[in-house]
């Protein structure tokens, strides 16, 4: 299956490679962002390890497992379009953005939670969360649709 060179569809490998990039970058933050975690962790940082900050260290925690998950997920759509999967152009388009969008709010919104957390409630910021997810799972969807039409 050869993909589509129409007006509406995006450079495939300008794609690819752009959501190589980024999911290789994103996967070098939050792996770092791991270690900064265990370092806190391993030094005893009242500001991460004080039980009146457990709600600051669990989503801190969830914050770097979910931009782990999103990096991975753009190295999988990089793939993906890579194999040829993606027949619809602005399908591609409208999924590439999401996994941009979830990139940003799903474990930024987990990380501003923790930042000044109050009375065991999360700040603000992590109403972006479910936003993200619901971009990530969009994307996730698309793909699905996009692979599940083909026939091997």
């Amino acid at each position: 299956m050869t993909q589509p060179s129409s007006s509406e569809s995006p450079a495939w490998s300008t794609l690819a490679s752009r959501h190589q990039v980024w999911g290789w970058r994103l996967l070098l933050l939050f792996l770092f962002l791991g270690m900064v975690l265990d370092g806190m962790h391993g030094f005893k940082v009242g500001f991460y390890l004080d039980p009146q900050n457990r709600m600051r260290r669990e989503l801190w925690t969830l914050a770097h497992a979910h931009g782990t998950l999103v990096a991975v997920v753009h190295l999988l759509y990089s793939f993906s379009i890579t194999m040829n999967w993606w027949a619809n152009g602005r399908r591609a388009k409208l999924a590439s953005n999401m996994l941009f969008a979830a990139a940003l709010l799903l474990p930024g919104g987990f990380f501003l939670g923790g930042i000044a957390p109050s009375e065991g409630d999360p700040w603000i910021g992590v109403w972006a969360v479910p936003v993200g997810g619901l971009f990530l799972l969009s994307a996730v969807f698309l793909a699905t649709l996009e692979r599940g039409r083909q026939k091997d």
